[in-house]
């Protein structure tokens, strides 16, 4: 069949009287394409850090997230009127078009598999993370900065000066 032959079989014609064809040429929509591919959403590495540290402080046996200099900078923060607590504390993101990648530090409680919080906290993040941006996060890191002895004091507990 020659290509004109072939054009005129599948394109209707712009002489015939059916509405139906008509119908099945016009699509209705103004602009054209899926209303959710007409534009670009981009995501700040701050809220990334914000649901994994979410995430990861949700798991049964972290206590606290970040090194204990970033955590006493951070319960002197909180007690600053107006201030509010970091969630993000401990959490760094590195966030492109499509992927993530995530570094946690973490304090663990004393007694509990450091390699099955870890592996929690992993699935914790990756599944909150992926849910909530749509990116695919490629990896979390986790470092164990201490861990939480049973006798000790927190260091965010209330201070003792008024």
């Amino acid at each position: 069949m020659s290509d004109t032959a072939q054009r005129n079989q599948s394109e209707p014609s712009a002489t015939s009287s059916s509405g139906d064809d008509q119908r099945k040429t016009s699509t209705g929509r103004k602009g054209g394409g899926d209303p959710a591919v007409r534009g670009r959403t981009t995501i700040a590495d701050g809220v990334v850090e914000k649901i994994a540290g979410l995430a990861a402080r949700d798991v049964l046996g972290v206590h606290a997230m970040g090194s204990g200099m970033s955590r006493t900078f951070g319960a002197v923060r909180d007690r600053v009127p107006g201030g509010t607590k970091s969630v993000s504390r401990g959490v760094k993101a590195e966030v492109g078009e499509v992927q993530t990648a995530l570094d946690l530090e973490i304090v663990v409680d004393y007694g509990v598999s450091i390699a099955d919080v870890a592996r929690d906290v992993r699935e914790n993040v990756i599944s909150a993370v992926e849910r909530m941006t749509g990116l695919e996060v490629v990896e979390v890191n986790i470092a164990v900065s201490d861990v939480k002895l049973p006798d000790e004091e927190d260091d965010e507990s209330e201070s003792r000066l008024q």
